[in-house]
This record gives C-alpha cells, structure tokens and sequence, in this order.
C-alpha cells in the first residue's frame, strides 16, 4: 500500500545536506519519491509500506549523519541557541586575533602587539576555537563526504586545519611563522553567518504557530440540552456550539441560531465585516461581532479552513525554489581539486629533492590561499550592504534567497485591500438631500450606534460630536435601520429601501455616488431623504505611480482579491493593473501563483492579511506590505515597512545591483585562487606571501561590497 509521510529532519547545514538525505532516503527499497527542504526541515516520502516503514526511513537519515526531530518547530528553537553560544564561545578567544590584526596597521611595534605574537598564547587561543567551536565544520565535512556531496563545511575545515597544522608545526619548530589568526578568525566569521541563519529558520516556524493561536482553545457547547464548556479540540461534527459576542469561532459550521456579523479578514483579506444569519457558513479562527449565535459544526479539526490554510503555509515553505549556494556547488569540484594539488605538490617537490620543510611550505601555501575566506565573503558581504540599504530606504529583506530571486521577478501578483488600497472603509463623499449635513449625521450616528452591520462602525467613527441615544430601534435585514431620536423617525439603508419607504424617487446625481466600487448610504428624517453617504475603500497614492513603474520594468501585474469581481476590476482599471481574480480564497491565490509560475517563471506576492500568508509563502518573493498582520509579515521575504507597494520596483533594482556586485566578488575570489594556487605550487609564493594574498582577497571583496551603497538605483 503506497503511503505519504512527513518527516522531520535536524542536523541539515545547507542545501547540499537536503540532496544527501535525499538521496539516501531513495536509496531505500520501497520509497517511490523523497523531496526534503532544507529551510523547513521536512522530508516528504511517498513509500510502500509492504515493503519498508518508517523507522527504516528514520535509520537512514540517522545513518547519513542527521536527525529525526519530534517538534521541528522546538528543535530550530533549539538550534538557534546551540549557535549563538558556539559563536559567542569562538568570538571571545578570538578576540585577541582580532585586536592584533588592528595593532599591525596601527600600532605594530607595540608592547600588546609583542605580547599577542606569542606563539604559545596563540595556540592557546586557537586550539578551543578549532576543536571545540569548528568541531561542527568536522563533523559536517565528515558526513557530506562520505555521501559523496562535499559541502562549504569541507572547504572550511581544510583550509583552518591546514593553517592550524602549519602553525603547530611551525612553533615546535621555531620558524616563527603562524597562521592561528586565520584559522580562528574564518571559524568564528563562518559561525556568524551559521547564527544568523539558524535565527532565520527559526522565524519560519512563527507564522505556523501565530496562524495555530488563531483557533480558540476553548468552546461552548449544547450536549444533552446542557451548556457544557470543552477543550475546541474536542468538538465532534454535529455538536451545537454557542458563539458570544467578541469570541472565536472554535469550527467550520453553519448557523442554526441567531444574526451577527463576524470578521472573515483571515480568510478574505476583506475589512468589513460579513453578515450572518440563520443558512450561513462560518468558518473557525474567524471572529463573532455584535450577535451570538448558535452553529452546527461540519468540519473540526484538521479539516477546518484554518488548518487548511495552515497546511498551505507549510506545504509551501517546503515546495519553495532555493537558489543553491554557489559557493556549495563550486566546492563539489574546487574542494577535491585543492587536495589533490596540494598533495601532488608535496610529492613533486620531494622527488624534486628539495627538503621536507620547503615541500611542506608549498603544500600549505597551496591550503592557505585557497582557504575560503574570501569565497566565503563573497556572497555574504555584498548581501549585507544590499540588505542595509534596502532597510534605509523602508525595505526589510528577511534572507538571501529573497534578494538574489527579486530581480528575476516576471510576473507580480497583487492583494488589493490594504495594500493597494488603504485597508480601511470610510466616507469619501457627503452630499446633502435636505437640511444641514451635521445634524443629518448626528441623527444617522444616532441610530448606527445601535446596528451590527458593518458600514454602521464608519458612520459612527467618522461623526466627531456627542451621539444622542435613540428609542424604538428597529433593524430591517438587508434594508437598514429605523429609529426614534429627538422626537424624530430616523431610517439610514440602501437607497432602494430608503425609496420605498419615503414613497420617492432620489435623484441620478444622487444615484451616481455609488460608483466605482462604493457603497450608498441614505439617510430619511421624519419621511423625507435628508442625506447620502459614499463609502469605500480608498486607492493609495502611491499604487498609480508603482504600477506605472512595474509596468515599464515589463513584470505582468494581476490583481487576486476577495472582494467582488466589480470592485476588483474598478480598482485594476484605475491603477492599470493588467488582469484581475475575484471572490480569491487563499487556495485560489495559491493555485494562481502556480499557474503564473509556470507560465512565466520566477513570481512575486504582495500583500497584507491572513489570507495573504500561503501565497506570500509559497511565492519566490513575498512582499508584505508593514502596516499588515504579522502573519503575514512573518510569511514575506520581503517587509514594505511604508505600506503600499510604492518600494516594490525599489526592491528589483536593489536585488539586480547587489547581484552584479556578488557576481563581481566570486570572480576577484576565484581569480586570486586561480593566480595564487599555481604560483604556490611552483614555490613562487611561501605560505606568509599566500597568506597576504588571501587576505587581500578578502580585502578587494569588502571594498567592492561597500560600492554598494553608492551605486544609484
């Protein structure tokens, strides 16, 4: 019988270890297909379960060199505090090292610079910090080889050992010539960027576990006639369930009982809350208004449309496209080549009856100026300055991935409440039929006060003055209101009610407010229409000139929103959006995404809500917008701290001249290693001369990372 599983998978360094556990979970008979992601510590596996199970799979993880974890939300907790301590750990006994790399250019006959050349203290320094804090590069080295997939952890481990060794024999030997600064320093700068990234993964795990505390933990229900309160996690389909006002939906249900409204914004992205009577869908996580009501639950637990949306979130943290670390593919060839040269060079040169310590000194200088310093800066340093300075222009880049993949954005899909819009519905237009505008509104505030429909909160936040009480309230479902205030009928609705209720005709210029995508809202005083309220949800500013900019860089633009199709392509004309999606649940946004996907390659999200979070996810950039939820925010690539998408075109230009500059640093890395290596080989260069290259090296790819900030966008 073929059987889907997911398991959770530690101990993974970088993309390489995810294709090595690949490929031994494949090597299991029995398993059709294993995809692992490295960012989300997850190994899917399609197997026959007639032939293997999973504790085979589980041993063969175990086997290559990893873990199974439990909880992996836990466990990158966990990890995240291993590095920091490990780096903490190396940064302190390396310290010294870097004190005295600064006393050499500015204080080099100093007395603390004479003390720190000690040999004997360098060894003491460096030893704990190659063995104790670089055990986990030995480690990680030792398994990436023996599955036959030479990672970064290889590359750092013999370039700091082979500097570490020679520095030893160095000391015991008396030639005064050491290297425990490098060795050192490349362990401790390399578990730097270790730390930050465990920090990034362990932010992965939050937009899971903020979408989880959605779900009230809690929930009344009707068993045996009797009012009995229960974990939500054990509601049964069928059980009555009594929502209060302000309380969650604990199920997805219909209503038997009762008329409210209730807040879909995790669902729909849409503000303004939806009605609810007796026949309608609700759904779990959403939140109850003003009414309560009764409902029947028909779908608990993991069939509910929260869970759902939280199985999209981390289906597509796991299905999302990483760009391989070039410096991982590059040490699959440039690792063993190394060694191979070095150990050639040794062994020429001995035959070359030249002595043990001059074959030696060409064989480490070989080691020492291909140790991955500035290979490993290369990448790293100008991603630094590209995010610094995309978070002084408002633009919060959470990881690599995200601006290596910005520039190649062919297609943009766009959330239009509250990010194209303002997010929040208010009175755009107020026109008086008869009578004073204020009075008019301080009646309408009046009896809005006493209504749960949505548009009744705008009309009462937006009136500034003391609201008098009203008498006999009345509300007419899907018509408006009518009341009683200062001795006077008040009725606030639809037009058409308001019409037939005056036994009147509004006139067209009237009529016409409720355009491009408004709503109208009439007011009747003592039978006699007395004013008109536009309400909508206004068009950002700046969406008309953003659009305009991603049009001219040539990336299709398609709007996916919840609300109406009507509304929707209003708003797509006005800012010259090229498509539109309407009435979007979060699946549809995902199965969009897709679809643009493989038409068109790599694609960009941007949005705000909730409902945003599977697509911002699942997208090769998410762009959440700042003012949004913090789900979403935790589920983007990208923060828009400004709001709107007005950054957005800032954001492509950034990732374009950052790569450039990433592009520039690999080949000044590579073309010291391509110089430096021969010339070492033939003796042209003693380790100290290697030593100075490499550093350079580094040097000309700080320097060059650093332009960054000056190239013009």
């Amino acid at each position: 019988m073929i059987k889907d599983t997911i398991i959770k998978v530690g101990g993974m360094s970088c993309v390489r270890c995810s294709a090595a556990v690949e490929n031994a979970l494949r090597a299991q008979k029995g398993v059709i297909n294993a995809i692992v992601s490295y960012t989300n510590g997850r190994a899917e596996v399609t197997f026959d379960e007639d032939v293997t199970d999973i504790k085979t799979l589980e041993k063969a993880i175990k086997k290559a060199g990893y873990s199974v974890l439990p909880d992996v939300r836990t466990a990158r907790k966990r990890e995240f505090k291993q590095t920091l301590l490990t780096f903490v750990f190396s940064a302190v006994f390396s310290l010294p090292f870097f004190v005295m790399m600064a006393l050499m250019i500015f204080a080099p006959k100093s007395e603390l610079m004479h003390i720190l050349h000690n040999g004997y203290l360098q060894l003491a320094l460096a030893t704990p910090v190659q063995f104790v804090a670089g055990f986990r590069f030995y480690r990680g080295a030792y398994y990436s080889l023996k599955n036959k997939s030479p990672s970064m952890d290889v590359l750092v481990a013999l370039g700091t050992t082979a500097s570490y060794a020679y520095s030893v024999y160095s000391l015991f030997a008396n030639l005064g010539v050491f290297y425990f600064e490098s060795s050192a320093m490349i362990i401790t700068l390399v578990l730097l960027g270790k730390m930050l990234e465990a920090k990034a993964k362990a932010k992965t795990s939050e937009s899971i576990e903020k979408l989880m505390d959605l779900a009230p933990k809690r929930a009344t229900v009707i068993r045996d006639n009797v009012e009995t309160e229960i974990p939500a996690s054990q509601i049964v389909i069928g059980d009555i369930v009594i929502v209060r006002p302000g309380e969650s939906i604990s199920a997805d249900g219909v209503v038997i009982e009762g008329t409210t409204s209730i807040d879909e914004s995790m669902l729909t992205g849409e503000s303004m809350p939806v009605g609810k009577n007796i026949g309608d869908k609700v759904f779990g996580g959403t939140v109850n208004g003003r009414g309560a009501i009764k409902f029947r639950a028909e779908n608990v637990g993991s069939d509910t449309m929260l869970s759902g949306i939280i199985r999209l979130v981390e289906e597509a943290q796991s299905s999302k496209a990483h760009i391989q670390n070039i410096a991982d593919n590059v040490s699959a060839v440039f690792v063993p080549t190394v060694a191979v040269i070095a150990i050639i060079t040794l062994v020429v040169s001995l035959f070359a009856n030249l002595s043990l310590q001059e074959a030696i000194d060409r064989a480490v200088a070989v080691l020492v100026i291909a140790c991955p310093c500035s290979l490993g800066l290369a990448t790293p340093t100008a991603l630094m300055v590209g995010i610094g300075r995309g978070a002084s222009m408002g633009i919060l880049i959470k990881n690599a991935d995200a601006l290596e993949q910005v520039c190649k954005i062919k297609a943009l899909v766009l959330d239009k409440t509250g990010t194209l819009t303002e997010g929040t519905p208010r009175i755009t237009e107020r026109v008086s039929i008869n009578g004073n505008i204020n009075d008019s509104m301080r009646l309408s505030a009046s009896v809005e006060a006493r209504s749960e429909h949505p548009l009744a909160h705008v009309v009462v936040s937006e009136y500034e003055g003391e609201i008098p009480e009203c008498v006999n309230f009345e509300s007419v479902t899907g018509c408006g209101v009518i009341a009683t205030v200062e001795g006077k009928q008040v009725a606030v609705g639809k037009p058409s009610w308001i019409e037939t209720l005056c036994d009147c005709k509004l006139n067209d210029d009237i009529k016409s407010l409720a355009v491009n995508g408004k709503t109208l809202i009439v007011t009747a005083i003592d039978g006699i229409p007395s004013l008109a309220l536009a309400v909508s949800d206004p068009i950002r500013e700046d969406s008309f000139e953003s659009l305009k900019r991603l049009n001219g860089m040539h990336i299709k633009t398609v709007l996916v929103t919840g609300d109406n199709e009507y509304t929707a392509k209003t708003v797509a004309d006005a800012v010259n959006i090229d498509s539109v999606v309407a009435n979007a649940l979060p699946e549809d946004k995902v199965n969009v995404l897709k679809t643009l996907r493989d038409e068109y390659g790599t694609v960009g999200m941007v949005g705000d809500g909730i409902n945003d979070a599977p697509a911002l996810t699942l997208a090769d950039v998410g762009f959440a917008v700042g003012n949004g939820t913090d789900i979403a925010m935790e589920s983007g690539d990208i923060v828009l701290v400004g709001g709107g998408i007005s950054s957005v075109s800032d954001a492509v230009s950034l990732s374009r001249a950052t790569m450039r500059k990433i592009k520039q640093n690999l080949f000044w890395a590579f073309f010291y290693n391509t110089i430096g290596i021969p010339l070492s080989a033939f003796g042209l260069l003693s380790p100290v001369i290697a030593g100075t290259a490499m550093a350079l090296s580094s040097v000309s790819v700080v320097t060059n990372s650093l332009l960054l900030k000056k190239v013009k966008l």
